[in-house]
């Protein structure tokens, strides 16, 4: 079992190294080239260094003088090879870093560019951590070996023409070669395999130290409050000496073999000695063929290792490779289709649910999926409001995801003014829909490039009459820079309902027909929110008004909707006015009151006639 292992890893790493090749024939041509240059050169200063010791250095020794003429000579041909070494050297390093840079900063961008197509099915079932190792990590592993690649294919046309050399100049010498040069290359093998299982545990190692480490510091808030500070660090350190163990096995399984790579040619030089001077003594060889072989031996030490290093490198870069390819493999993205609304259209966008179902897949194949949404069928008219109240679990959120296609339903279709939104174009379906979620994300940048996004046609002005818009001019004036100001990492200098409508901002920057909030003003004022809600419904970017679906909780919210849908269970059970339903339906009666008593709780001075007031004064987040 072990061996059909050791040879799968070895197919399988050989499998990555032609794909690496395939991908940059140019370039790995450059490189190899380098290094069978660089091959020859060695082989050819073995011989140089032979002819000048028995064709130089022992005549003049013998005579007790040196001509200048033999010994420039000498002394220019050194040069010459020394010089073609070091442009073999210069291409061979050139062209291997270059091709494994680029093959990095390639599938760097594939694997990101894959996350960003996978839908949020796919990325609820993988650890942040893992993804970010993928990226990162993973990506450097599956390709390490392709800086020793050219090295030792090189050396490999060197072993050839050296064996071939030994033979040219004498048998004996040669079955010394033969028999050291094939137990290289066998101990090379027995440390790839040692080696195979370690490497593969060290790479899974590196992606769970850093999916701890990302969980730790993205839940710093909870692990701060909570006071689990120790406990986090500890679970840390526990994996981190994990990988520290396996790093550690690696580096003294290296520690064996290095002396042994290390060792053996040089008792191939001693061999070549003790064979040569008996050679030498009964007139087989001269002087210049015994150095010539002896240097030889002496030289290879080094570029031999590099076969060792590919080797011992494989299993690395195929438990590298897997973990990219689960990536790259996986499956589930959301074509988008050739449909282009007017982008010049000004009138607000009509949003129809026809017969929509939906469910989220399973974290593993054999379990069953949750069914979230089954036959849900509304519409948002063209420059209305709709509120979208229920309780806690019944679809609302994943209702805002299929409105603007973050998700695609199982059953029925989502429609913006008739048109599937399957059938629309991304950059369509971005132009008219806009999403604000319940969870704001800020980037760590300026107010201006959290807001413009670099979207073309997005201007100072245009973000100043967003921020008005969302009730977040006065505090964005109030910053030390303005619009220039940083705002850390995910917003970390501003309060929750600064955020949100920092968030509320940038969707209206880009004056979508079709708003969709999904809790959006939580953490607002209610008194900011009403004023905010208000705004919307007459204006949206400063341009013409825009169609709301707004998931909405507090009584003053949901008041201001033209229409209200109640859900429950993943379906709509009622449908009209605020007072319609606050006569008929018993389910939205109790869930309103309970969401007003709690705002009365919160803040027991505050009555609901006040709760529902559009302030223009002073703004105070909850």
């Amino acid at each position: 079992m072990a061996s059909r292992t050791n040879r799968d890893v070895l197919g399988r790493g050989l499998g990555v190294l032609g794909r690496a090749i395939r991908e940059q024939p140019r370039i790995f041509a450059v490189a190899v080239s380098g290094s069978v240059l660089f091959g020859l050169m060695v082989i050819g200063s073995a011989f140089v260094v032979g002819a000048v010791v028995g064709e130089v250095v022992v005549p003049a020794v013998e005579r007790g003088s040196v001509g200048v003429g033999v010994l420039a000579l000498a002394a220019a041909a050194l040069i010459g090879i020394s010089v073609l070494r070091v442009v073999g050297i210069f291409g061979r390093r050139l062209g291997a870093g270059y091709m494994q840079f680029r093959l990095q900063a390639a599938y760097r961008r594939r694997v990101t560019r894959r996350y960003l197509d996978l839908p949020l099915s796919w990325h609820h079932r993988n650890a942040t951590g893992t993804l970010l190792s993928n990226a990162n990590s993973d990506v450097e592993a599956a390709w390490y070996p392709i800086a020793p690649l050219p090295f030792a294919v090189g050396t490999l046309v060197m072993l050839i023409g050296a064996v071939v050399s030994l033979f040219v100049t004498d048998w004996a010498l040669a079955l010394v070669g033969l028999a050291v040069f094939p137990a290289l290359f066998a101990l090379n093998v027995v440390y790839s395999r040692r080696m195979a299982p370690r490497q593969a545990r060290a790479q899974r190692l590196r992606a769970e130290v850093s999916g701890i480490a990302h969980e730790s510091f993205d839940g710093a808030l909870v692990v701060k409050t909570m006071g689990r500070e120790a406990q986090e660090a500890d679970r840390f350190a526990a994996r981190a000496g994990e990988l520290r163990d396996a790093l550690i096995s690696v580096g003294r399984l290296r520690g064996v073999f290095d002396p042994m790579l290390e060792t053996l040619p040089s008792l191939g030089t001693l061999a070549v000695l003790v064979v040569g001077a008996i050679r030498l003594r009964g007139g087989a060889i001269t002087v210049t063929e015994l150095v010539s072989v002896a240097f030889l031996f002496t030289v290879l030490a080094f570029p031999v290792r590099a076969i060792g290093w590919v080797l011992a490198e494989l299993p690395r870069s195929v438990a590298g490779w897997d973990r990219v390819s689960r990536v790259l493999d996986a499956t589930g993205e959301m074509p988008y289709g050739d449909t282009v609304l007017d982008p010049a259209d000004p009138r607000p966008a009509t949003l129809t649910f026809t017969g929509v179902g939906f469910g989220y897949e399973p974290a593993e194949a054999h379990l069953p999926g949750a069914q979230v949404l089954g036959e849900v069928s509304f519409t948002v008219p063209a420059g209305r409001t709709v509120a979208l109240v229920g309780p806690t679990g019944a679809g609302k959120s994943t209702v805002a995801s299929l409105a603007v296609r973050l998700v695609d339903p199982l059953a029925g279709t989502v429609a913006i003014d008739g048109v599937d939104v399957r059938e629309l174009t991304a950059d369509s379906l971005a132009r008219t829909a806009a999403l604000v979620a319940q969870v704001p994300f800020v980037f760590d940048d300026t107010v201006r490039a959290n807001i413009a996004l670099d979207r073309p046609g997005i201007d100072d002005e245009t973000v100043w009459a967003a921020l008005r818009l969302a009730e977040a001019d006065g505090f964005v004036a109030a910053l030390p820079d303005g619009l220039d100001t940083m705002v850390g990492e995910r917003g970390t200098s501003l309060s929750g309902g600064q955020r949100q409508r920092l968030t509320l901002a940038r969707a209206l920057a880009g004056s979508p027909r079709l708003l969709v909030l999904d809790d959006a003003t939580s953490a607002v004022d209610p008194r900011v929110e009403a004023a905010i809600l208000a705004g919307l419904r007459a204006s949206a970017g400063g341009g013409p008004a825009a169609s709301i679906l707004v998931v909405a909780y507090r009584r003053a919210t949901i008041a201001l909707a033209d229409e209200v849908i109640y859900v429950e269970q993943g379906r709509v059970l009622a449908r009209g006015t605020h007072t319609e339903l606050l006569a008929t339906v018993p389910g939205y009666i109790d869930l309103v009151t309970a969401y007003e008593q709690a705002e009365v709780d919160d803040d027991p001075h505050r009555g609901f006639d006040e709760v529902t007031q559009v302030s223009s004064g002073l703004e105070v987040d909850r």
